[in-house]
Parts: C-alpha cells; sequence; structure tokens
C-alpha cells in the first residue's frame, strides 16, 4: 500500500477545515442575517418618519443610529469570516476569548444532540487583566472546534462537553455524563452513528490530520479526553 504523500496529508487537513467550517457556517450566517433584519425594519420605520407631514427628528436621529450600529455589527461578521483564513500575520487570540468563541459557535448545534458545552470558570471569567495574546488566531480556531466535533461525534447519548485550562497554554476538553430521567438516553437513534450534521464524523485521524497540518499537539485519550497545546511545536 502506498503511504500518503505531504501533498495528499495537506488535502485531508483542507478536508477537515472545509467540514468544520461547514459546520457553524449556520451560526455565521445567523449572525450576520440578524442585523440585516434589523436594518430593514429600521429603514422602513425612517421612511415612514420622513414620509410623515412633521418629521420627527428626534425619531429620525435614533433611527439611524440603529442602522449605523448594526452596519457596524455586519461589518464585524463579514470580518470575522476573512479571519478563517490561515494567515500567519493576524492578532493572535487569548485562550479565554478562543474558548467562549468556539463555544458561542457550536452551541445551539450541540443543543439540538442533547450535548451541553461548559467552560471552567478561569475560561468564562478570566482573572488577569491581561491575557497572553496566542499568535495564528484562525488555525487554534480550527484545532479547538476539532477537538471539540471530535468528542461531539463520539458520543451516543446525552453528555457534558467541558473545556478547562492546561497548564498556561492548554486546553482539556472532557466528556462528562449527564443523568437522564427514566435512565434513557435522550439523542435520537437517527443520530447515534453519527451526530454530525452531514453525517461525516470527525474521528481520532482527522483530528491528528488537522493537527499535524496546523502544525500544533493534540492527544486523544480514547472518546472521552483531549488535551490541547495551543503553542506550535
Amino acid at each position: 500500500m502506498m503511504k500518503a504523500s505531504p501533498a495528499a496529508r495537506s488535502w485531508i487537513a483542507a478536508g477537515v477545515r472545509y467540514e468544520l467550517l461547514t459546520r457553524v457556517l449556520p451560526a455565521l450566517r445567523h449572525d450576520m442575517v440578524g442585523p440585516v433584519s434589523v436594518m430593514r425594519m429600521g429603514v422602513l420605520m425612517l421612511k415612514r418618519q420622513v414620509e410623515a407631514p412633521q418629521i420627527d427628528s428626534q425619531a429620525c436621529s435614533e433611527r439611524v443610529a440603529l442602522i449605523d450600529a448594526q452596519v457596524a455589527e455586519l461589518l464585524d461578521g463579514v470580518r470575522l469570516l476573512r479571519n478563517w483564513e490561515l494567515a500567519d500575520n493576524d492578532e493572535g487570540i487569548a485562550r479565554s476569548e478562543l474558548a467562549q468563541m468556539c463555544v458561542a459557535l457550536l452551541r445551539p448545534a450541540f443543543s439540538l444532540q442533547g450535548i451541553q458545552l461548559e467552560m471552567d470558570a478561569a475560561l468564562e471569567q478570566p482573572t488577569a487583566d491581561t491575557e497572553e495574546l496566542l499568535p495564528r488566531a484562525a488555525a487554534l480556531r480550527y484545532l479547538l472546534l476539532c477537538g471539540l466535533n471530535y468528542l461531539h461525534d463520539a458520543c451516543t447519548e446525552d453528555c457534558i462537553i467541558r473545556i478547562e485550562p492546561e497548564g498556561a497554554r492548554g486546553l482539556l476538553l472532557r466528556v462528562v455524563p449527564v443523568e437522564v430521567e427514566g435512565g434513557q438516553p435522550g439523542m435520537p437513534e437517527s443520530a447515534v452513528v453519527h451526530c454530525a450534521p452531514r453525517r461525516l464524523a470527525i474521528d481520532a485521524v482527522a483530528l491528528q490530520s488537522l493537527a499535524d497540518d496546523l502544525g500544533y499537539e493534540v492527544q486523544a485519550l480514547g472518546e472521552e479526553t483531549v488535551r490541547i497545546s495551543l503553542v506550535e511545536r
């Protein structure tokens, strides 16, 4: 059997990144559609104000401010899409911000499968005034998303996935079982084999392939624990 060439391994990692991006696209799309809906309503109300016999300048100013705020929010969403590119010259990201961002992207889809996401208090509310910025934010985002989806796809019943700090520059992902009333798992049978929305599970090979391609170290301990180093090898 022929061994996979470096180019083939890179294509495997690219496929994993594509799958991860596909999974979070609904959340990204929702975050961008929201401001557009608010802007459309704001424009409609502003049009009515302008067409009124007496123009209420205060109300018009409020509508313009609302639209301006939604445009800024929409631009942030567009900027976030650009930040998914694997650039080496990004501004970096703090560990707690990385965890919070990935949880926000995955929580809606995971919840539909009966899987909860929890963060350690040190990540949810960091006590340090200034956290160290870790370089290559996009690469770290893909890496953490991959680790979380690996545990997600291995779950066959309701569970909690906890994200905890590991040392100064690492993360520990753990699956914690939860008690279900009646002793029956809450996950439907159709979701047991592959929990992924597109029925394409992230397994240990996919996780390791992505980590190797990005240049980081991960350690999958069975299907319930993943250790991730946020520092390049």
